[in-house]
């Protein structure tokens, strides 16, 4: 069987879409770096602020059974904005490899298609 011309819906990509796989690797450093400067110190930040918060609360309430339920409201926070920090660590390296990633891909398709040379005897003029 022989493939001699693409079908009339124009074939190879989905439909109605652009068949190119379109990236940006500036948008996702930028989201990348957004996550360092911004996200993880603010998350950690605001982590700090509630343990004060909720410390200073156990103390006032020492000797109440509340105290006692505070201190686990407090460990499962913790708990919690660790597992946040290391999601958006993950996010973050995730960004930057997808990123290089692809511009590595692009160049390395790039020298292929250069070292392609058309097999035609037109070529010597």
């Amino acid at each position: 069987m022989r493939l001699n011309q693409l079908d009339g819906g124009g074939g190879g990509g989905s439909a109605g879409g652009s068949p190119d796989l379109a990236t940006a690797p500036a948008k996702k450093k930028a989201a990348a770096n957004t996550i360092e400067n911004e996200l993880e110190p603010n998350t950690g930040k605001a982590a700090k602020w509630a343990d004060s918060a909720t410390t200073a609360a156990v103390a006032g309430f020492a000797g109440w059974a509340t105290a006692a339920g505070l201190k686990t409201v407090e460990t499962t926070w913790d708990k919690q904005v660790r597992t946040l920090l290391a999601r958006l660590a993950s996010e973050k390296t995730a960004l930057r490899g997808t990123a290089l990633s692809f511009s590595g891909q692009e160049l390395d398709t790039r020298a292929r298609i250069a070292g392609v040379r058309p097999a035609s005897s037109i070529t010597q003029y």
